[in-house]
Protein backbone atom coordinates (compact mmCIF):
# COMPACT_ATOMS: atom_id res chain seq x y z
CA UNK A 1 0.00 0.00 0.00
CA UNK A 2 0.76 3.61 -0.74
CA UNK A 3 1.45 6.15 1.59
CA UNK A 4 -1.83 7.89 -0.01
CA UNK A 5 -3.61 4.50 0.40
CA UNK A 6 -2.60 4.60 4.40
CA UNK A 7 -3.51 8.18 4.67
CA UNK A 8 -7.30 7.42 3.19
CA UNK A 9 -7.71 4.62 5.72
CA UNK A 10 -6.20 6.57 8.36
CA UNK A 11 -9.08 9.36 7.19
CA UNK A 12 -11.76 6.70 7.07
CA UNK A 13 -11.15 5.58 9.94
CA UNK A 14 -11.12 9.07 11.70
CA UNK A 15 -14.68 9.81 10.10
CA UNK A 16 -15.91 6.27 11.53
CA UNK A 17 -15.05 6.99 15.04
CA UNK A 18 -16.81 10.11 14.79
CA UNK A 19 -19.93 8.79 13.61
CA UNK A 20 -20.32 6.44 16.40
CA UNK A 21 -22.19 9.42 18.00
CA UNK A 22 -25.11 8.23 15.48
CA UNK A 23 -24.53 5.51 16.41
CA UNK A 24 -24.91 6.35 20.53
CA UNK A 25 -27.76 8.46 19.76
CA UNK A 26 -29.75 5.42 18.19
CA UNK A 27 -28.13 2.84 20.78
CA UNK A 28 -30.46 6.01 23.11
CA UNK A 29 -33.49 6.08 21.58
CA UNK A 30 -33.88 2.50 21.25
CA UNK A 31 -33.21 1.71 24.90
CA UNK A 32 -35.54 5.11 26.06
CA UNK A 33 -38.23 3.63 23.51
CA UNK A 34 -37.60 -0.02 25.20
CA UNK A 35 -38.08 1.46 28.93
CA UNK A 36 -40.86 3.47 27.76
CA UNK A 37 -42.98 0.27 26.57
CA UNK A 38 -41.82 -1.50 29.53
CA UNK A 39 -43.34 0.84 32.09
CA UNK A 40 -45.93 2.35 30.26
CA UNK A 41 -47.62 0.08 27.76
CA UNK A 42 -50.75 -0.15 28.87
CA UNK A 43 -51.64 4.30 28.69
CA UNK A 44 -50.10 4.83 25.97
CA UNK A 45 -52.09 5.09 22.42
CA UNK A 46 -51.48 3.04 19.89
CA UNK A 47 -49.85 5.15 17.74
CA UNK A 48 -47.32 6.01 20.49
CA UNK A 49 -46.90 2.30 21.31
CA UNK A 50 -46.06 1.32 17.78
CA UNK A 51 -43.98 4.40 17.28
CA UNK A 52 -42.24 3.25 20.30
CA UNK A 53 -42.18 -0.49 18.72
CA UNK A 54 -40.62 0.67 15.21
CA UNK A 55 -38.19 2.42 17.27
CA UNK A 56 -36.90 -0.63 19.25
CA UNK A 57 -37.23 -2.98 15.82
CA UNK A 58 -35.00 -0.02 14.37
CA UNK A 59 -32.76 -0.33 16.68
CA UNK A 60 -32.06 -3.68 16.18
CA UNK A 61 -31.12 -2.65 12.56
CA UNK A 62 -28.94 0.14 14.05
CA UNK A 63 -26.54 -2.17 16.52
CA UNK A 64 -25.62 -4.55 13.37
CA UNK A 65 -24.82 -1.09 11.64
CA UNK A 66 -23.02 0.15 14.97
CA UNK A 67 -21.07 -3.28 15.02
CA UNK A 68 -20.18 -3.39 11.27
CA UNK A 69 -18.93 0.30 11.08
CA UNK A 70 -17.22 -0.58 14.80
CA UNK A 71 -15.31 -3.43 12.69
CA UNK A 72 -14.61 -1.43 9.55
CA UNK A 73 -13.06 1.42 11.96
CA UNK A 74 -10.59 -1.23 13.56
CA UNK A 75 -9.51 -2.67 10.48
CA UNK A 76 -9.44 0.78 8.27
CA UNK A 77 -7.23 2.39 11.60
CA UNK A 78 -4.95 -0.69 11.45
CA UNK A 79 -4.62 -0.55 7.77
CA UNK A 80 -3.93 3.11 8.59
CA UNK A 81 -0.92 2.50 11.30
CA UNK A 82 0.65 -0.38 9.03
CA UNK A 83 -0.69 -3.14 11.59
CA UNK A 84 -2.03 -4.86 8.59
CA UNK A 85 0.73 -5.41 6.07
CA UNK A 86 -1.85 -5.61 3.40
CA UNK A 87 -5.21 -5.78 1.32
CA UNK A 88 -4.68 -9.38 0.70
CA UNK A 89 -3.14 -10.07 4.36
CA UNK A 90 -6.50 -8.65 5.69
CA UNK A 91 -8.58 -10.55 3.16
CA UNK A 92 -7.22 -13.67 4.06
CA UNK A 93 -7.40 -13.40 7.72
CA UNK A 94 -11.46 -12.08 7.27
CA UNK A 95 -11.83 -15.68 5.07
CA UNK A 96 -9.91 -17.77 7.90
CA UNK A 97 -12.28 -16.32 10.41
CA UNK A 98 -15.41 -16.62 8.45
CA UNK A 99 -16.06 -13.04 7.82
CA UNK A 100 -15.40 -13.06 4.17
CA UNK A 101 -16.37 -15.64 1.54
CA UNK A 102 -14.28 -15.30 -1.28
CA UNK A 103 -15.52 -17.64 -4.16
CA UNK A 104 -12.95 -19.80 -5.71
CA UNK A 105 -12.61 -18.64 -9.02
CA UNK A 106 -11.95 -15.29 -7.48
CA UNK A 107 -8.59 -15.11 -6.16
CA UNK A 108 -8.40 -11.27 -7.00
CA UNK A 109 -7.33 -8.92 -3.67
CA UNK A 110 -10.94 -5.96 -3.45
CA UNK A 111 -9.09 -2.48 -4.28
CA UNK A 112 -9.36 -0.10 -1.81
CA UNK A 113 -11.60 2.42 -3.39
CA UNK A 114 -14.45 -0.29 -3.33
CA UNK A 115 -13.91 -1.09 -0.27
CA UNK A 116 -13.86 2.71 0.75
CA UNK A 117 -17.02 3.43 -1.33
CA UNK A 118 -18.63 -0.09 0.92
CA UNK A 119 -17.86 1.44 3.88
CA UNK A 120 -19.12 4.51 3.23
CA UNK A 121 -22.34 3.10 2.04
CA UNK A 122 -22.53 1.42 4.90
CA UNK A 123 -22.58 4.54 7.00
CA UNK A 124 -24.82 6.16 4.98
CA UNK A 125 -27.52 3.52 5.66
CA UNK A 126 -26.77 3.86 9.02
CA UNK A 127 -27.40 7.41 9.74
CA UNK A 128 -30.57 6.88 7.81
CA UNK A 129 -31.54 4.16 10.16
CA UNK A 130 -30.74 6.72 13.17
CA UNK A 131 -32.68 9.30 11.09
CA UNK A 132 -35.83 6.99 11.17
CA UNK A 133 -35.46 6.14 14.61
CA UNK A 134 -35.70 10.15 15.73
CA UNK A 135 -38.60 10.23 13.47
CA UNK A 136 -40.61 7.64 14.99
CA UNK A 137 -39.83 8.99 18.73
CA UNK A 138 -40.66 11.98 17.74
CA UNK A 139 -43.99 10.86 16.35
CA UNK A 140 -44.59 8.61 19.57
CA UNK A 141 -43.89 11.62 21.37
CA UNK A 142 -46.48 14.10 19.96
CA UNK A 143 -49.35 11.55 19.99
CA UNK A 144 -48.82 10.40 23.40
CA UNK A 145 -51.69 11.29 25.65
CA UNK A 146 -50.15 13.80 28.49
CA UNK A 147 -53.03 13.73 30.47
Amino acid sequence: MTDGERATCAALAGLLRASMVLAIWGFALMCISALVLALTLRSLSVTAAIGFGAVVVLGLLERYFAFRLRLDEALFADLGRRAIASLDTLDHALSSLGLRETPPEQKTTRPLDERVQGTRQLMQRHAIVVACQSAMFLLALMTQDLS
